[in-house]
């Protein structure tokens, strides 16, 4: 109880000085949020750590059109602006800051392995039946990790599509399997950054989905018109960025 007056004093304190300062997340995480990870502090424009890195993944979504942020664990005013578009997109106080009214909402959207609710490993590792991440271009754990920020992209494009299903129709492919199905040697899907969102599966027009992913923070997008993407929307986190959708 003493520890939890302090605490108010101290944000009265603050508020009242018209300072910022770390503060303390009193709201705990549920548990198969906690099990992933979980805050302890609020954190603000200028903070920096793998607690900003954590919290970026989970926004990345939530940039404007063309953006993509980057993943680099520093509060900066892009993350600060995917931040406030989070906190609008739910119905939460705007300010920029994430503290325990973002945190909490980021729980109820966390599975207990850090993915979001509506979005599973399975749905991208399909791997030409191999059900694995192993055989591309980077680790089976970078892969899967790659493929964990898609999935977060995802979640923020399927909230503002008005929270409908977004059906993945291939994920990550090992060299084998990239070659098998005809992809690039290139392939984004080599790495586990890519979706392929096909139209058999999804309620969206493929016009819709690409316009979505220009918001959702892919850097390579392409769907109906271009080569190949008749039937589905490929979106990636692509070093080089490229979007090409010559029928929408």
């Amino acid at each position: 109880m003493r520890k939890r007056l302090f605490s108010l004093l101290a944000a009265a304190l603050v508020a009242a000085g018209g300072l910022t300062a770390a503060t303390a997340v009193t709201t705990p995480a549920p548990a198969n949020a906690a099990s992933c990870y979980e805050w302890s502090s609020t954190l603000s424009r200028g903070d920096s750590g793998s607690a900003v890195k954590e919290l970026q993944i989970r926004v990345a979504g939530w940039v404007s059109s063309a953006e993509h942020l980057v993943i680099d664990g520093k509060y900066g005013p892009a993350t600060e602006a995917a931040v406030t578009r989070f906190q609008s997109g739910y119905g939460l106080a705007v300010d920029g800051v994430a503290g325990p009214q973002t945190f909490g909402k980021i729980y109820d959207l966390t599975s207990s392995d850090c993915t979001p609710i509506h979005f599973s490993y399975s749905e991208f590792d399909d791997n030409c039946g191999a059900n694995n991440f192993n055989g591309g271009a980077v680790s089976a754990s970078t892969a899967k990790e790659n493929t964990r920020r898609v999935m977060w992209q995802l979640e923020a494009m399927r909230h503002k599509l008005g929270d409908r299903p977004v059906g993945i129709t291939s994920g990550f492919r090992s060299y084998s399997c990239n070659s098998a199905v005809g992809g690039s040697p290139s392939s984004r899907h080599l790495y586990g950054e890519t979706a392929d969102l096909g139209i058999s599966v999804n309620v969206h027009s493929q016009c819709t989905l690409y316009r979505a992913a220009w918001k959702a923070g892919f850097t390579e997008i392409l769907g109906p018109g271009y080569s190949g993407h008749n039937d589905h929307v490929h979106v990636a986190n692509d070093p080089s960025p490229f979007r090409s959708a010559p029928s929408c």
